[in-house]
């Protein structure tokens, strides 16, 4: 019997040391930043420049003004990405932006590309403060003239900073319900509810925002449920439109710049215009 305790006791102790290992450790498994400081803007996109957010707590974050190369709609685009890479991989979007006559801010989160700090919840929600700061600060473009651009992980930033500061409008980009429920889809439930530390609770806010929305998921997303973006886009607050990409996974290059992301912020920036 004594051999028996012993042993349960060991599998305990290991139990609650895996436990808190993950609790530590959890946000490894969340943000996969690529952290050297990428090129100079001009280097990568004709026109662009370099620029520096200023954080409310205090940090100094990398970004790309990217300018419209063609007749300027006098719209920009704030673009928050997903949890991986940095600015440089989402040169195509934002030249293809450019392209269609939008000005362009790539923001790269905090422990992104070069910047300093460690990515949190709480963080991400300053950095996309910082970065709606300068558009409206040194660039002075009107409030209600920026549209906000998230991708995945960053559709709950952009979507919580638009309960905050509404945009002229919003585009989500395979957006979920929150991080828990795509985290049940690839580890085991009960460590996921127990442990997260950083929630991200996009359909709990999106009925708060009022702003033009456009939802764009593919219907073959291998990482977030396409039920998850059409739930969402069922959720908004303002009026909503939603694309579904045929056959698309969530890393394809048609979900990054393709013609139904570039028609929809195209439209959308029309739409602002107008009013």
């Amino acid at each position: 019997m004594r051999i028996v305790r012993y042993g349960v006791l060991g599998v305990l102790l290991v139990v609650v040391l895996i436990i808190g290992l993950l609790w530590v450790f959890q946000r490894r498994l969340i943000y996969f930043p690529d952290r050297p400081q990428p090129p100079a803007a001009a280097k990568v996109l004709p026109g662009a420049r370099d620029v520096l957010l200023e954080t409310s707590d205090g940090l100094r974050l990398g970004a790309w003004l990217v300018p419209p190369a063609r007749s300027d709609r006098g719209v920009a685009v704030l673009v928050a990405p997903g949890n991986a890479g940095n600015r440089l991989g989402r040169v195509p979007l934002a030249r293809a932006l450019s392209n269609a006559g939008l000005t362009v801010l790539l923001l790269d989160y905090r422990g992104y590309g070069g910047n300093p700090g460690s990515p949190t919840q709480h963080g991400l929600a300053r950095d996309a403060r910082a970065a709606r700061e300068y558009l409206i600060g040194p660039e002075g473009i009107p409030p209600d003239r920026i549209m906000y651009y998230g991708e995945s992980l960053g559709t709950a930033v952009v979507t919580e900073l638009s309960t905050v500061h509404p945009p002229g409008a919003l585009v989500l980009r395979s957006p979920f319900l929150d991080l828990a429920a795509v985290g049940r889809q690839h580890y085991p439930a009960p460590l996921v509810n127990a442990l997260l530390r950083d929630r991200f609770p996009v359909a709990d806010l999106i009925g708060r925002v009022t702003a033009p929305t456009v939802v764009v998921y593919g219907t073959a997303d291998s990482t977030v449920p396409a039920a998850q973006s059409r739930t969402v886009a069922g959720r908004a607050g303002g009026p909503v439109r939603l694309i579904a990409v045929d056959g698309a996974d969530h890393n394809d290059r048609v979900l990054l710049d393709g013609a139904p992301i570039v028609e929809a912020v195209v439209d959308l920036a029309d739409q602002i215009r107008a009013a």
